[in-house]
């Protein structure tokens, strides 16, 4: 049997950037939490942990291997898979709710995709999608 060992002080503790996040899937045990409200914290710990978001990447730019890799992650998968690039995904309870959207970002990190030219590219596509929509006459992008 083989032992996987990690040096904590050397791994990027996500938890440290996600205490909102964290606060915010708790309050949603005793109060309906609105889905944006979550959106926009998970994505501002993204933009702080990566200078990216899942917004700024494609879909498409992951191979079938990686959508398949994604698919079949569990927790204790994500943790190691997290760690062997250099992230923590544990907090003081425990795996962050949002594990999944991290280590796809961490994939997304590891291939190479936080590009300025994949933002472009997909902040292209989603103005299009939203543009193509009926009664839309703009869309404002802001940060």
């Amino acid at each position: 049997m083989s032992t996987i060992a990690f040096d904590q002080f050397a791994l990027t503790r996500i938890a440290d950037f996600a205490r909102t996040l964290s606060r915010l899937h708790q309050a949603s045990r005793t109060r309906r939490v609105d889905d944006d409200q979550f959106d926009r914290e998970f994505n501002a710990v993204c933009h702080s942990v990566w200078g990216y978001t899942t917004d700024d990447i494609a879909d498409d730019l992951f191979s079938d291997a990686d959508h398949a890799f994604l698919d079949t992650l569990d927790e204790a998968r994500a943790r190691i898979f997290a760690a062997e690039q250099g992230y923590d995904l544990i907090d003081d309870s425990g795996m962050l709710t949002d594990w999944w959207g991290f280590c796809w970002m961490i994939l997304a990190e590891k291939r190479g995709l936080l590009t300025p030219e994949n933002r472009a590219a997909a902040r292209a596509a989603i103005e299009e999608k939203y543009l193509a929509a009926p009664n839309v006459i703009g869309v404002i992008v802001g940060r």
